[in-house]
């Protein structure tokens, strides 16, 4: 038996093009009730990373000798995937029974369902994934840390953003935007890192054409950046292992001495949400872009970022069993069937809607967009789909995350299909979790948010020396 199938808590809005979606918010709020009333029993999970920093999380679970005890296991492994794409880290300290830890260990392993995740996270971390079984009194306290990120706005300043279906760079002269470019490429298909290295020189290039002097760039990408170096990303997935040690891990740092200037590349999760913080001017706040996949980013109540990856893409929130598969890691009804380009399309087409042969995602959003400004109700259908999913979503997220305002911005959100997202999403919200909707802001960028945008905010990111 799942664990839906054994909770039984379909949700009060029902995303209407994609009606089997089974929030993984109700599900783990069912399970944990059950617990409570069942005596729960605590458990602690603690993921550790290289560098020493611990991201603590506690929940409950089912007593062991509870007649549905089995329903911890599944519900267990979903907290740890998500747990893995928001915070990372390469060891797991499993603090409860130990058949939980037993469990892990054989699911997130070489062999293993979740190998996948297993080989990212040994990756990033560059020492083998593990798992180790604990009491609760024995894991490892939090040990977190925080860093500003940007806000540096002075001088003559590129910013650039990659994506999977086109790279935009923006010239910034102190704060303000007097060029922007956006530039079709496919980087993902590319096994000669040249394409991508000249593609990034130009977009910086042709920005910088339109100011006085260069004084620092600053760019966004999907993916794992540590000090400026590659360690994952979906934009090099065609390159091979080996080149790509040699000739990509080191791209950016090669390409800063090339231009002479000072230059930082992060997580586009990241500058969504700084880019979201700058124009809000309060924290904390989730940015959660809707491009060709999902980015998603982070800034604390203090205004600073975390260690953690917040790679949403592959987090979790749909628990029905049979969920759509994520192409890349094999998981399903992880967030890029839902909040990308790829989760719109797919909703789309399953429900009849057809697009031209030959035409790319960007090309099909922009036909569904077409419908959805000629009033096609299947094209709304999309849109009041990908909102009510994205309700329960934040919902999951709040478990967590401390929200408080969460940004919602991306091509996807383009246009009135936007604002039917967002009211969509907010009528979920209210429906199944009233209180959490009184506490968290959830919107589009307003206009002074369009006007800092993902280009001034990556373009912030180094200081400039004096």
């Amino acid at each position: 038996m799942s664990l839906l199938a054994a909770l039984d808590c379909p949700p009060a809005v029902v995303p209407p093009l994609d009606p089997g979606f089974r929030p993984a918010a109700l599900a783990n709020r069912a399970l944990r009730v059950m617990a409570e009333r069942a005596g729960a029993v605590p458990l602690r999970l603690a993921l550790e990373r290289s560098d020493g920093s611990v991201s603590l999380y506690e929940t409950i679970i089912l007593p062991p000798n509870h007649e549905a005890a089995s329903l911890n296991l599944p519900y267990v492994e979903r907290i740890v995937k998500f747990l893995l794409w928001q915070r990372g880290g390469c060891t797991l300290h499993v603090g409860g029974p130990p058949e939980i830890a037993d469990h892990l260990r054989g699911v997130y392993a070489p062999d293993g369902a979740r190998a996948f995740d297993y080989d990212f996270m040994s990756s990033v971390y560059e020492r083998p994934f593990t798992v180790v079984s604990t009491s609760a009194d024995r894991v490892p306290e939090t040990r977190e840390s925080s860093s500003p990120l940007g806000r540096h706005l002075d001088g003559c300043r590129v910013g650039f953003d990659l994506g999977a279906s086109d790279r935009k760079s923006s010239a910034v002269i102190d704060g303000e935007p007097v060029f922007t470019i956006e530039v079709p490429w496919d980087p993902r298909s590319q096994s000669d890192p040249a394409y991508h290295y000249e593609g990034i020189m130009h977009s910086i290039k042709v920005a910088a054409e339109h100011m006085p002097r260069l004084d620092a760039v600053g760019g966004s990408a999907a993916g794992v950046y540590i000090a400026n170096r590659v360690r994952v990303a979906s934009l090099f997935r065609g390159v091979p292992r080996d080149v790509f040690d040699r000739r990509v891990a080191g791209m950016f740092i090669e390409i800063g001495r090339e231009l002479g200037v000072p230059l930082e590349v992060v997580n586009d999760g990241e500058v969504t949400a700084l880019a979201g913080s700058m124009s809000l001017e309060d924290n904390p706040v989730l940015g959660v872009a809707m491009g060709s996949s999902e980015a998603a980013g982070y800034v604390t109540s203090d205004g600073n970022i975390t260690g953690w990856l917040n790679e949403l893409a592959f987090a979790p929130v749909d628990y029905r069993d049979g969920a759509p598969a994520d192409e890349w890691s094999g998981d399903i009804g992880c967030g890029v069937q839902y909040f990308s380009q790829q989760g719109a399309i797919r909703i789309a087409e399953a429900a009849g809607m057809r697009f031209d042969d030959g035409l790319g995602l960007p090309e099909k959003l922009e036909a569904l967009q077409s419908r959805m400004r000629d009033g096609d109700a299947t094209a709304r259908g999309v849109y009041e789909s990908i909102g009510a999913c994205l309700g329960y979503a934040v919902a999951h997220y709040a478990d967590f995350y401390d929200l408080k305002h969460v940004l919602v911005l991306g091509r996807v959100t383009t246009g009135v299909g936007g604002d039917i997202i967002v009211e969509t999403a907010q009528r979920a919200l209210h429906s199944d979790f009233p209180q959490l909707a009184a506490q968290v802001d959830l919107a589009l960028p307003d206009e002074k948010a369009r006007r800092v945008g993902q280009s001034i905010a990556a373009a912030s990111l180094p200081a400039i020396g004096r």
